[in-house]
This record gives C-alpha cells, sequence and structure tokens, in this order.
C-alpha cells in the first residue's frame, strides 16, 4: 500500500520550501496531501489556534502550480492544528507521515522548542503519526559564511528565495524516510540542511542539539508601556557535534527528539500512590 504522506510547514502555503519537500515526496512515490497556514505561523511551537467563521475552521483549496494533481489547502490556523485535524482525517485518509517544511532557515539548537515547523512534528507525533521537520539554513553555508554578526542575516537577506537549495534539503529529507519508518512513532527527525548545491554537501551527518539557537531574542529596550526586542547571534562559541557545528561545516544534520516524556530522575518519593 502507497505510503500516505502530509506535507505541512509554518511558513505558509505560498512559501517555496513546501513545494519542493511535496515534490520530493510525490517523485519517491508517496500519496501526497499538503495543507499548511494561509498566513505565515513561524514561532508558533505546537499552538492550537485556527480562525473560525460561522463555527467553521476556514479551509481554502491552494493548488500548487508544479503539483496539480496534489491535493493543497490552505487552512486558517497553526502548523500543530493542521497536523492535529490531518490525523483525524480532515484532508482524506489520515497520513502515515507528516514532513513538516522546508524551513526558511535552520530550526537547531533547543530553540526548536519555539517552532511551529517542528511543533507540527511534534503534534502528530504524538497523536500516533511518524513525522520529520525539516529545515534549510540560509546563514551558516553559501553567502553567509564569512559573515559574523548581523552581517550573516543581511547576506542571507539579498538571497532571493529563488536562488536558494531546497532540493538539497528535500532530497536529505526523503532519503532518511526510511529510518523514521523504522524507529518508534512517538520520535521525531529534526533535519537541517546548509544551503548549498547537493553535489556540494559534505554528507549527512547526527547532530546533538545546541544549548542554544542560531538566534536569540532580546530585550532590546523597555520603558512605561512598551518592550522592544530583537533578534541576536548567540555570543557563545558552538560546540563541536552539535547541528550547528554540522551546518557550519557544510553538512546536513539529523537529530532525534521527543517532544513530552516523564523524566525519572527527579526525587518524588514519598508522595504516596494513587487512590483508587
Amino acid at each position: 500500500m502507497t505510503l500516505r504522506v502530509l506535507v505541512t510547514n509554518d511558513d505558509g502555503i505560498a512559501a517555496p520550501g513546501i513545494g519542493w519537500l511535496a515534490r520530493a515526496a510525490v517523485d519517491r512515490g508517496l500519496d501526497v496531501v499538503v495543507a499548511a497556514p494561509l498566513e505565515e505561523a513561524s514561532g508558533t511551537s505546537a499552538a492550537m489556534t485556527a480562525i473560525e467563521r460561522e463555527g467553521h475552521v476556514v479551509v481554502r483549496e491552494h493548488p500548487l502550480p508544479e503539483l496539480p494533481d496534489v491535493p493543497a489547502y490552505g487552512v486558517g490556523g497553526s502548523p500543530g492544528f493542521i497536523a492535529l485535524i490531518a490525523v483525524h482525517g480532515a484532508f482524506g485518509p489520515p497520513p502515515s507521515v507528516v514532513l513538516s517544511g522546508i524551513n526558511r532557515g535552520a530550526n537547531a539548537g533547543r530553540a526548536v522548542l519555539h517552532s511551529g515547523t517542528v511543533g507540527a512534528a511534534f503534534t502528530a507525533a504524538a497523536n500516533g503519526c511518524r513525522a520529520m521537520a525539516v529545515s534549510l539554513d540560509v546563514l551558516s553555508a553559501g553567502d553567509a559564511t564569512a559573515a559574523s554578526g548581523g552581517a550573516a542575516v543581511a547576506a542571507a537577506a539579498r538571497v532571493r528565495d529563488a536562488e536558494r537549495h531546497w532540493f538539497t534539503a528535500a532530497r536529505v529529507a526523503l532519503d532518511l524516510l526510511p529510518r523514521l519508518l523504522a524507529a518508534p512513532v512517538e520520535s521525531v527527525l529534526n533535519v537541517n540542511a546548509p544551503d548549498l548545491p547537493h553535489d556540494r554537501l559534505r554528507g549527512v551527518r547526527k547532530g546533538s542539539l545546541a544549548s542554544f539557537g542560531q538566534v536569540q531574542m532580546t530585550v532590546a529596550e523597555s520603558g512605561h508601556g512598551f518592550v522592544r526586542t530583537s533578534l541576536e547571534e548567540p555570543g557563545q562559541a558552538v560546540q563541536p557535534g552539535t547541528d550547528l557545528s554540522l551546518l557550519a561545516d557544510g553538512y546536513a544534520s539529523v537529530t532525534a527528539i521527543r517532544a513530552v516524556t516523564e523524566v525519572a530522575d527527579v526525587d518524588l518519593s514519598g508522595l504516596g500512590a494513587p487512590e483508587g
């Protein structure tokens, strides 16, 4: 039986990355449906938000130009919400796999907690559907290799999305699909690829989560009745073997992660057993 796949993202249904990921899945012979937010929903984590009109969540057909035979929908909801309703049959037969991406920018380090791309994958996995989050790093490789600080962000912004190497991230993701299918269903593969042609990719490596993200939010100014924030690159050195280190060295990184699990190393002894 053909594997049923939902492709979603947090950059919005019109973002370029989602088309590349859907096309790669179709090229592998998978049964693909696409559903993504009508508007950008970055940083929403696994939020359950939706826009309703007269008690109905807004869903609009949004055909992808290069995939006219693939059903595609723009949804007035967050990526996590879309993944959840897809698992419950909102867009036809429930998927066996959710592919979330390709995000414009790396989702690396502990900052994955805040990512809508990763949040959709976490939500799918928590509801019995295998999932992968896929992102294209736009800072560490290519034109931003020698840049630092705010210059890296500015250099990356000068590259048009049409010129980015979405195919590299899509191919890496689909090549990893057999490993995802063999993994426990509650786990998620978080995949990041550098913005390089596939033939310049140095390989795919297992990366641990860096202790910080590629950029961090800081409070730039606060005053009476307001706070102004900004994004800055961390001032610390990247730890070897982490996802961010691998990206900077021209490798794609894959990390197996889980969203919500109990821990056994906290002392809760003496609290007694549940009654009843």
